[in-house]
């Protein structure tokens, strides 16, 4: 009942929670009275199962009248049926080009088309050049929009200055501080400039670790982000998203969204349960299905409805979800559940008969439930009037942005954007934008003419082919003896005439060829069918298809070099993709979990990055390169400089390409070091070994051989070069932040 409220959600207690609402007047349920139970010794209280379950449901459906008959949830549908009745009106001429486009990939007619054609006695044929196109299409984004791990379209990467902890720095400030100190009482007075340049190494020293940890948190949100986004159905929505673009005039993405799903999970003492868990998923939008606001440049600006046909199990999914109304939705479950409400448009007849649906399966039998989601602003005095509290409406002047669900007259959620940029979670797309709306061109609207040319030249074709295929006769009817069959032809016929009565010697039959126009109509789609690569953009040559090209496309250097040129148009739309699709989409889900999540390890100041607009042939060329630079590397000079880590940074990234599991190849940086720090300590236990065995050979050799006694001890080495002083520790005691003392302003350490 609380979740009908028109009010500002608070932050979620966990990860995935869904967005409170106003409180909204809580309905007691009304006690047992006597008829349906009683008192046992007067003390305990009972009453029959048939009586307590009939007094819950007729408690939830006072509940459910009091809450629809409330002003805000009132105005709230009338408000949304008045922008539905707008909204699905203006969206006429959009569905009839989007219903041509499915028909032009099914590769048919539209009955109105298919009527003319029949009328006009010409052969029904329809060629399948905007159909190919579409698969053309579809192939290309897929290839590179449809990958995983190394070959994603997208990444994480730390912003090049990653904020200093303010933790870190005061500690930093601190230690310092002790050194400065320390200096001073050993009688070393640092000057200004030698405190400033130790400040600058202790900020670089701070600034090198905080990039480091940045890098590690990028990577472990990547991670998890993947991870979310193959388990919330990401690339099933890609692969439709990627249809839709190639078909309708645009493609939608819609996420996350939160929904309550059954899951399998271990319990304590082994046993496998299913628990109800909040995930997030992604999904397609159906374009059929979004009716933005006939004045909207974008997705997000003015109203939008999602019309949704929902089943009776994905409506008990919303139960237990905070923001929906468990009274409303059993209601429309208890009074829809087995007939369905279908609020049928013209447009859903006639998209099933262009899917190829039947009539009785599109519209008879069905048990979907019609819902309308609702995406809009009110101002607040809007809000006020609806019923809404004024305390939660500091500004009437304000616009509020809110999320309702309708079904029927049934209102199941009413509540404010959870969104704290009161963002939507819609994405949308288009082969060819068109400035200021929110339906561009699809692939079909750019090759329409070239199709219906191409169509036409085709049944002329066949028409001029079927007539000029063998001679036409003309035969003197008057001629012909009495049950004469003039409509068979084959070889050796004899033919029966009389004579003329009139004496004419003309012939009584006569044959003659039609004129073939094969040619000129053969040219005629040719042309128009290049003129339709032109339009879109999509060579037939992209896709393997044309080679006799000619001129520079005879070479293989001149086909790459016109294949570099035509993928233009699809890096185009490919980058369209990345700024209005995957970084704003991914930037949500980022900034969601930076939000809710409990790990602190993956909170960090990332950035994200969609690099499908580059290439696979990019990728295999910066592979290419990777794998020269190890071979340019591996001599000892190189490795002083890029030392093991840099190495093996290198070959992680070669690895990773390859679909190699890193961890298990290329050993993490902390074992690295403990390799080359135990390595290390070989090296100096052998050369202290070496020593002490050089010394000993030396005392042995200065000993007289005819003196006993035990050799005497060798004055120990003087090291060559300037003789360092001993360095005396006044104050051995450590930092107070923990670390050990080194002071950097003794002589020796300038």
């Amino acid at each position: 009942m609380a979740a009908l409220g028109l009010a500002p959600p608070p932050v979620p207690a966990q990860q995935f929670a869904a967005p409170a609402a106003m409180p909204m007047p809580q309905f007691k349920p009304p006690s047992f009275g006597t008829p349906s139970g009683g008192n046992l010794g007067g003390v305990l209280p009972f009453a029959n199962t048939a009586a307590v379950l009939e007094q819950k449901r007729q408690s939830l459906a006072d509940t459910l009248d009091a809450q629809q008959q409330a002003p805000v949830i009132a105005g709230l549908s009338g408000h949304i049926h008045t922008f539905w009745t707008k909204a699905k009106h203006s969206k006429i001429n959009i569905e009839n080009d989007m219903l041509e486009a499915v028909y032009a990939r099914r590769g048919e007619y539209t009955p109105q088309k298919l009527t003319q054609v029949m009328a006009s006695k010409q052969p029904p044929i329809y060629m399948m050049l905007a159909a190919s196109k579409m698969r053309q299409i579809d192939a290309l984004v897929r290839d590179i929009l449809q990958g995983t791990g190394e070959e994603k379209p997208w990444t994480l990467n730390p912003t090049p200055s990653p904020d200093l902890n303010p933790q870190d720095v005061d500690s930093m400030v601190l230690s310092l501080k002790d050194e400065i100190e320390q200096a001073m009482n050993m009688g070393i007075y640092p000057s200004r400039e030698q405190v400033r340049e130790r400040l600058r190494t202790a900020k670089d020293e701070l600034t090198a670790k905080m990039k480091e940890e940045a890098r590690i948190k990028c990577e472990r949100m990547e991670d998890k982000m993947e991870d979310q986004l193959l388990e919330g159905g990401f690339r099933a929505a890609v692969d439709g998203f990627i249809s839709d673009l190639s078909t309708f005039k645009t493609a939608f993405v819609k996420g996350p969204v939160v929904r309550n799903k059954p899951q399998l999970s271990w319990g304590k003492d082994g046993s496998l349960q299913v628990n109800n868990t909040l995930t997030l998923e992604w999904e397609r939008c159906d374009p059929f299905n979004i009716y933005p606001a006939p004045w909207a440049r974008t997705i997000g600006d003015g109203p939008l409805i999602e019309k949704h046909k929902m089943t009776r199990e994905e409506l008990t999914q919303l139960i237990g979800v905070e923001g929906y109304s468990e009274a409303a939705i059993r209601k429309v479950i208890e009074q829809y559940g087995s007939s369905g409400l279908n609020d049928w448009l013209a447009i859903d007849t006639r998209r099933a008969a262009a899917e190829g649906k039947t009539q009785i399966g599109a519209t008879s039998g069905n048990e979907l439930i019609d819902a309308l989601q609702y995406w809009g602003s009110a101002s607040g005095h809007m809000l006020i009037d609806w019923g809404m509290d004024k305390k939660q409406v500091p500004d009437p002047e304000k616009e509020y942005q809110i999320e309702a669900w309708l079904i029927g007259d049934y209102v199941i959620k009413a509540v404010l954007n959870s969104d704290p940029l009161a963002r939507r979670p819609y994405y949308c797309y288009s082969f060819q934008p068109i400035p200021g709306t929110v339906w561009g061109n699809s692939p079909y609207d750019l090759m329409k003419d070239c199709q219906d040319m191409c169509n036409a030249a085709a049944r002329s074709l066949a028409a001029n082919l079927g007539i000029a295929s063998g001679p036409q006769v003309a035969i003197l009817s008057n001629r012909l003896p009495p049950g004469e069959d003039v409509t068979e032809m084959y070889p050796w016929k004899i033919w029966q005439f009389e004579s003329d009565p009139m004496g004419s010697t003309a012939a009584p039959i006569t044959f003659f060829q039609p004129t073939s126009n094969a040619k000129e109509l053969m040219e005629v789609y040719d042309r128009f069918s290049q003129l339709a690569d032109e339009y879109t953009g999509i060579p037939r040559y992209m896709a393997g298809f044309g080679g006799d090209s000619g001129g520079a496309g005879r070479t293989a250097s001149g086909m790459s070099m016109m294949i570099g040129n035509a993928s233009k148009i699809i890096k185009q739309v490919l980058g369209g993709i990345d700024n209005n699709i995957f970084t704003p989409l991914l930037e949500r889900q980022y900034y969601y979990n930076m939000r809710y999540s409990d790990d602190q390890d993956l909170k960090g100041d990332v950035r994200v990055v969609a690099r499908g607009s580059i290439s696979l042939q990019v990728r295999e060329a910066a592979q290419q390169f990777r794998n020269q630079f190890l071979q340019a590397t591996a001599n000892p000079i190189d490795m002083q400089i890029i030392g093991m880590d840099g190495r093996a940074e290198v070959l992680r990234a070669a690895a990773k390409s390859l679909d190699m599991d890193t961890d298990k190849v290329i050993p993490p940086i902390e074992v690295l070091k403990e390799r080359q720090a135990v390595v290390q300590q070989q090296q100096q236990a052998m050369q202290q070994a070496e020593l002490q065995t050089a010394q000993g050979n030396a005392m042995q050799a200065n000993t007289p051989p005819d003196q006993g006694g035990a050799p005497q001890a060798m004055p120990a080495p003087q090291a060559q070069g300037p003789q360092q002083q001993p360095q005396v520790n006044h104050n051995p005691s450590p930092l107070m932040n923990g670390q050990p003392q080194t002071n950097h302003f003794l002589p020796g350490k300038q």
